[in-house]
C-alpha cells in the first residue's frame, strides 16, 4: 500500500509521542524508531536529530493522530503497542494515548483490547511498517 507523505509524517510523529510519554527513551525504543524511520523514507540525520532532542522537545502536539486509511491506523497502533512494550515497562499514559488514536480512527475498543492481549505474551519486533 502506498502511504502519503502526511501519513508517513504522522506515523513518525506518533512513534515519537509514544516513546516520549513515559519521559524516558530506552535504547530499544530508539532502535525501533530508527528502523521505522528508514522504512518510511526519512533521512538519517533528520531522525537522529529528532531522537537526540526528543525528551526536551515541548512542541510536539500530543493530539491523537488521524490517518487517512484504517489499515495505516491499525499498523500504527500495533507498532505503537510494540514500541510501548519494548522497554519492558508499559506505561498507562502510553496505552491511554494509543487507545485515543484507536478511537479517533474508529478501530474499536474491542480491537484495541485484543491487540493489547497479544502484546502481553509476544516478543518485541522491529517495525511492522512496509
Amino acid at each position: 500500500m502506498e502511504i502519503s507523505i502526511l501519513d508517513k509524517s504522522n506515523y513518525f510523529k506518533g512513534l515519537l509521542i509514544v516513546a516520549k510519554k513515559d519521559n524516558q527513551l530506552a535504547e530499544q525504543e530508539k532502535k525501533i524508531i530508527r528502523h521505522c524511520s528508514e522504512k518510511l523514507g526519512f533521512a538519517r540525520d533528520f531522525y537522529e536529530n529528532t531522537l537526540k532532542d526528543l525528551l526536551e522537545n515541548k512542541y510536539i502536539s500530543e493530539e491523537p493522530i488521524i490517518f487517512s486509511d484504517k489499515k495505516i491506523a491499525e499498523s500504527f497502533v500495533t507498532e505503537g503497542l510494540n514500541l510501548a512494550h519494548s522497554d519492558n515497562s508499559i506505561d498507562g499514559v502510553e496505552i491511554n494515548w494509543l487507545r485515543s488514536v484507536t478511537i479517533r480512527n474508529n478501530l474499536g475498543e474491542k480491537w484495541f483490547e485484543e491487540k493489547m492481549e497479544n502484546f502481553k505474551n509476544s516478543p518485541v519486533t522491529i517495525c511492522n511498517q512496509e
